[in-house]
């Protein structure tokens, strides 16, 4: 009996370790396969770190792309816009100089024309006093052909062709003053003279319309508030351009204002600046009277402002901070590229070092700021006195 007992012990004793190997060996598997799944845990974790940064990265390169395609097409745009202002310019320029020669031709030989009209009328009045009782034939001739008619109306006629054809003389000169050509570079000119010209060529889309187009308003008065402003040292022609772009837009915001109701005279009404600083009525002006106001100072010594106000339809404060966009525009399509102001702003800003801001509200007219230097140098001791329009 105490060998069965034994035996039995034994037997445990086997079964025991027995159970604690398959339990050891069960534990170094299940080590291992934690081991294992901590591996592909592991692996999986690097793996979708790693896609997320790629993701990023393919995010972050599709945004440069994205970014890179804008900034070409705009360039592309620019570019394009400066050719065919440059090609317009070369045209212009051209056109001026060929209507010149023929121009000053007339109007030299209008001059003696009327100084010969002149010798002969006193001829003919002479001889009417030494001989007042012609013979039939030529008493016939001279109430056949009114002679007196001819005698009063000879000297309007001339002088009313003088007129013209000074008219074509100051269109010429601001034609070629506009495009200024051959002033590429910096050069100190009179500011005045740009904006001058500049109205000049506008002066048909300033005045009242013939009865024939359709649509009616009193024409645009145009206010000059000049300061004494001494030669500012600027790119005249890229200036101008900006003069150019700027009062064309408040031509039309008068134009969208005069146009939006059916009754032109309540138009006007709501077109009264009210409340905007620095941007009040002109008090020798009808309210109903659009207008466009254009005022230059000198500030801070060596800063040139121009500022140009109307009383048109104005835009809101969200458009207003899109304004400067490149291909931003409230017009209707076709009527307006969105560049206009966009490169105004590059060239009073980046070209000038200056600063280019609007101020505008709702039905409440708007103002554009162009601040330059008097002079680049006087940049150059200052860091960046240019604060960036939103």
């Amino acid at each position: 009996m105490a060998s069965t007992l034994e035996q039995k012990f034994q037997e445990i004793k086997n079964s025991k370790e027995q159970l604690e190997q398959r339990v050891q060996e069960r534990t170094r598997e299940l080590s291992a396969a934690n081991r294992e799944l901590r591996a592909q845990v592991s692996e999986r974790q690097r793996v979708a770190e790693a896609l997320q940064q790629s993701e990023a990265l393919s995010r972050a390169q599709a945004q440069k792309l994205e970014k890179a395609l804008h900034e070409l097409q705009l360039t592309q745009t620019q570019l394009i816009q400066t050719e065919k202002m440059s090609s317009l310019g070369q045209l212009v320029a051209g056109v001026a100089h060929e209507i010149n020669n023929p121009v000053n031709f007339i109007y030299g030989n209008i001059i003696h024309a009327k100084d010969y009209t002149q010798d002969l009328l006193k001829l003919v009045q002479a001889y009417q006093q030494q001989y007042p009782h012609p013979t039939p034939t030529i008493q016939a001739q001279i109430e056949a052909m009114e002679l007196d008619f001819i005698t009063e109306d000879l000297v309007k006629l001339l002088d009313s062709m003088q007129v013209g054809v000074q008219r074509i003389h100051d269109i010429v000169k601001s034609l070629r003053n506009f495009s200024r050509l051959d002033e590429a570079e910096m050069k100190e000119v009179d500011i005045h003279e740009g904006i001058d010209s500049t109205l000049m060529i506008l002066k048909s889309r300033l005045q009242a319309p013939s009865p024939d187009k359709g649509r009616k308003h009193p024409g645009i008065k145009v206010i000059k508030e000049y300061g004494e402003l001494p030669l500012v040292e600027c790119y005249p022609g890229k200036l101008n351009q900006v003069f150019m772009n700027i009062l064309v837009n408040a031509i039309d915001a008068i134009a969208s204002g005069l146009f939006a109701v059916t009754n032109a005279n309540d138009a006007l009404e709501q077109l009264k600046v009210e409340g905007l600083e620095d941007n009040i009525q002109p008090i020798n002006l009808q309210p109903a009277t659009p207008w466009i106001r254009i005022r230059t100072d000198v500030v801070e010594d060596n800063w040139v402002v121009i500022r140009i106000a109307d009383n048109g339809i104005g835009i809101t404060e969200e458009l207003s901070s899109k304004m400067f966009d490149p291909f931003f525009t409230t017009k209707l399509v076709g009527q307006g590229t969105g560049l206009g102001l966009s490169i105004s702003y590059q060239i009073v800003v980046e070209r000038h070092g200056g600063k280019l801001e609007c101020i505008s509200k709702p039905q409440q007219g708007a103002e554009f700021m162009i601040k330059i230097p008097r002079r680049q140098s006087s940049l150059l001791p200052r860091l960046n006195p240019v604060e960036s329009s939103e």
